[in-house]
């Protein structure tokens, strides 16, 4: 083995030592699992979601994720009405033992045109730009978009002050006007999938009381997933 690939070899395995190097958790996707969609039972209500096969890799990771019941018991720590709701940190579980949790890990932004941030769409959460200029996704975080309805006022806005002069086609300027979403949000997030079912559930948490920004928008009382389970879909 040459010097260099010693010293790969050895700050690889201090990297995994000291945490750094984190994985995804060890359970197959199996081809089934492509035709299925989630079950996300809360103490609020259930979600059924319908995954987004132009995302792969968040698609599978997600998927690993569900079937490992790694988000079982953990709470939606995140929660801004006309916005969106947030899950997926660890330390939100119950008797959370930091000795235990599936340390975080990234994954390559993903990013499709086609997909933009109308009501119910499920995303992975980031790090921002400054730490994370590439828009890598947090491995477990995710949300889902509430947003507020539109009009063409508040769309021109987000177009010149928060997309930086980037259009919105038409057919999602609609939907923003017609269901709401958060369009500021598009081509600097991964979306990866949606609700077919619970937008009543969606809404009902994120109108629920919170600490506010201050507080980092903790609800007053837990919201937690109870269970969750790939399903056969019921619609196509």
């Amino acid at each position: 083995m040459s010097k260099r690939k010693q010293f790969s070899f050895v700050l690889f395995l201090l990297m995994l030592l000291s945490g750094e190097i984190f994985a995804q958790p060890i359970v197959k996707v199996k081809k089934s699992d492509l035709r299925k969609d989630v079950q996300m039972m809360t103490d609020s209500g259930t979600f059924i979601i319908r995954l987004n096969d132009s995302t792969p890799l968040h698609r599978d990771n997600f998927i690993k994720l569900i079937k490992s019941k790694f988000y079982e018991g953990i709470a939606f720590h995140r929660v801004i009405s006309g916005f969106m709701i947030q899950a997926g940190d660890e330390k939100s579980r119950l008797n959370a033992d930091s000795t235990k949790f599936l340390k975080d890990y990234t994954l390559p932004a993903e990013f499709k045109t086609s997909l933009f941030h109308k009501k119910g769409m499920l995303a992975a959460a980031r790090w921002g730009d400054d730490i994370n200029p590439k828009r890598n996704s947090s491995g477990v975080q995710f949300y889902i978009v509430q947003g507020r309805i539109h009009n063409d006022f508040t769309l021109d806005s987000a177009e010149t002050y928060r997309l930086k002069g980037r259009k919105l086609p038409m057919e999602h300027r609609e939907a923003y006007k017609k269901v709401g979403g958060s369009p500021h949000l598009d081509q600097n997030y991964t979306i990866f999938g949606e609700l077919k079912s619970g937008f009543d559930v969606l809404d009902k948490i994120a109108n629920t009381p919170t600490t506010g920004k201050s507080g980092g928008d903790k609800p007053l009382s837990s919201i937690r997933i109870i269970q969750t389970k790939m399903v056969k879909r019921k619609s196509p």
